[in-house]
């Protein structure tokens, strides 16, 4: 069996170095917002680039805090992509704000920067740059439009761990950065964590407050603004510092890997969804398209080749998102995308053998089908 993520593989060295890590951090009863949490925000400001990190309980909440620290509530307007994930809009709604869809570049899977303006009103206050895949728009395109129409980026890099924009970190461009730790990522936790990352002074002390229920560090009892309960657990951040060491490591073995995958099925009648050349991407996923994906996917599954879609529904179709009024064909790219995206297994540990079978029994699907 060939899964989409294997996260047993991890080499028993990490494990055990984690172990120990983990064993300290219950010996000194350091749960909640302790020293490892302290060092891992530290740590990962400095890999992205940015002066500060505060870690939080999820990708979710890091969104949602940082929209709430940028001040953006009731009846304001995000432009979000409608390909992405749900939390990349929830977060939006949560604070009280409304997101507004953009439809996707076919090539990339990504916002389209050219649809961008026609989606601004006098209530945008904000357009989030989702890093899908690991991926990232031409972010420059993108930054003149938010300073022309004076509107805060956002950046969702739940799935950008260690990608570049012309040789820097994504996580950096934004007003903030939203990161996801969930199990699964580049840099995955044992557990739910995510961060925030940004070098506004103001807006990171506000961030700091927020997710502790506004109090102020080592002051028990003093709340100066309404919070929330969005902390890190240590034990998530001592994960975290260890599997940083190896996030570059571990990201340049995917990419080894995406371009073994690239050139067995260079010779298919498939599209593969492409960084541009400005781009140092990730990995995270390994993307391919095709109007054959339902019955490519089934006949992987009886190869024991466990697949992936991300994502099945558009965001605009969502049937939790109904009241926003959005209908299919609003959206031509991302509906045509949603329905023909087929993400392939990869992660560190794959083998490239592994990713060879794989490759010919998609060889074999098309035969069977040209048969």
């Amino acid at each position: 069996m060939i899964p989409l993520v294997d996260l047993k593989r991890l080499s028993p060295e990490v494990k055990r170095s984690i172990g120990s890590r983990i064993n300290k951090v219950i010996g000194d009863s350091d749960f909640i917002l302790g020293k490892e949490v302290v060092l891992f925000e530290k740590e990962f400001a400095n890999y992205v680039g940015t002066k500060y990190c505060i870690g939080v309980n999820s990708g979710t909440d890091a969104i949602k805090l940082g929209l709430k620290a940028l001040g953006i509530s009731n009846g304001d307007e995000v432009i979000v992509p409608a390909t992405t994930f749900f939390a990349s809009a929830s977060p939006v709604i949560m604070v009280g704000a409304n997101p507004v869809f953009v439809d996707i570049d076919p090539d990339t899977a990504l916002i389209n920067p050219n649809k961008i303006e026609q989606a601004i009103t006098k209530k945008t206050k904000a357009i989030m740059i989702v890093h899908l895949y690991g991926n990232s728009n031409n972010l420059e395109d993108i930054i003149k439009i938010a300073k022309k129409h004076k509107l805060y980026i956002v950046e969702d890099a739940c799935q950008a761990h260690g990608s570049k924009y012309r040789n820097k970190t994504l996580g950096s461009f934004g007003d903030f950065a939203a990161f996801s730790f969930y199990p699964g990522k580049n840099l995955g936790a044992y557990g739910d964590a995510g961060a925030i990352t940004t070098s506004n002074a103001n807006l990171a002390e506000i961030l700091f407050l927020l997710r502790n229920h506004g109090a102020v560090a080592g002051e028990k009892y003093i709340h100066k603004i309404f919070g929330f309960n969005s902390r890190m657990d240590s034990i998530q951040a001592a994960v975290l510092r260890i599997k940083l060491n190896r996030l570059n490591r571990d990201n340049k073995i995917r990419s080894s890997k995406a371009t073994l995958y690239k050139k067995l099925l260079s010779d298919l009648n498939i599209k593969i969804i492409l960084p541009a050349p400005s781009i140092t991407p990730n990995y995270h996923l390994f993307v391919i398209k095709t109007s054959y994906r339902n019955e490519l996917l089934a006949y992987l599954r009886t190869k024991k080749i466990f697949c992936g879609i991300h994502y099945p529904t558009p965001l605009h179709l969502e049937k939790a998102l109904n009241k926003f009024d959005y209908k299919e064909g609003d959206f031509p790219y991302a509906e045509k995308h949603a329905r023909e995206c087929l993400s392939l297994p990869i992660f560190p540990e794959i083998t490239n053998s592994e990713i060879k079978f794989i490759c010919s029994q998609i060889k074999n699907f098309f035969k069977e089908m040209e048969d």
